[in-house]
């Protein structure tokens, strides 16, 4: 009869968590490429639809230029592959989650869920905001500032490294209830200090906006007045969160 050592299980667990890893990796990439494969014949549509604020912000006659000879063709292609991660982002997390479920209490995997979906809805709208309101401010703006005799046209690469950056930080920023749930779950801080800190939460708000914004004081009000709100709707949903979680049981444990 073979006998086992504890280092040998240890070792065998190790080596099942590290197939599970890559198959999830495999399938998360898998459905990334899928859906960037899908989008490249609509890639052109796709940077037209994006360059839409700008384009209806600029004089008659105003357009988009490519200063560098393949900008025609890498511009609209990594904008396919930054709408492919945005879309896949849902399949994405689902397969993170599949991997780390297994290990988390039942408690912590029916709380997991609600903060998921959030996430992902807050980061959408995050971008939507964006794209519906900010831009077309922003460009507003820049258009009414650019001095007499100064055409404005914009190169297709320098246009779409601007609006990526937009949307990541709407989208990371609108986040920010999602992230004060998780840091009172952890026991880091409390309902109670966040309320205290509410003074300096607005200001680190403030110097945030103006750091990943644009120089301009609409696009920094547009992006702190937003998270001031969703700092205060942290805090109710830590309330909630804290109010309503129950003792944890070692038994509860998923196997």
């Amino acid at each position: 009869m073979t006998i086992r050592s504890a280092d040998d299980d240890s070792g065998s667990r190790l080596f099942d968590h590290l197939i599970e890893l890559r198959s999830r990796l495999l399938r998360a990439v898998a459905g990334l490429v899928l859906v960037f494969v899908a989008l490249l014949p609509f890639a052109n549509e796709l940077y037209a639809w994006l360059a839409q604020p700008l384009l209806e912000k600029l004089p008659k006659g105003g357009q988009l230029i490519a200063v560098e000879v393949a900008s025609p063709f890498f511009a609209p292609l990594k904008l396919a592959f930054f709408v492919g991660v945005v879309v896949t982002m849902p399949w994405l997390l689902y397969q993170l989650w599949a991997f780390v479920a297994p290990g988390l209490y039942k408690r912590e995997r029916r709380l997991a869920w609600p903060l998921l979906g959030s996430a992902l809805v807050l980061f959408y709208s995050g971008c939507a905001f964006a794209y519906f309101i900010v831009l077309p401010a922003v460009f507003t703006f820049l258009n009414k500032v650019t001095p007499a005799g100064v055409a404005m046209m914009t190169d297709i690469n320098a246009y779409l490294d601007f609006v990526l950056v937009i949307f990541l930080a709407f989208g990371v920023s609108f986040e920010l209830p999602v992230a004060l749930v998780i840091l009172v779950l952890l026991g880091w801080v409390t309902t109670a200090q966040l309320r205290e800190w509410r003074g300096y939460a607005v200001v680190a708000i403030f110097v945030l906006a103006a750091v990943i914004t644009p120089p301009d004081v609409i696009s920094q009000l547009l992006l702190a007045l937003p998270m001031i709100a969703l700092y205060e709707a942290g805090i109710l949903a830590s309330r909630l969160v804290t109010r309503s979680r129950p003792a944890v049981d070692s038994s509860d444990r998923a196997s």
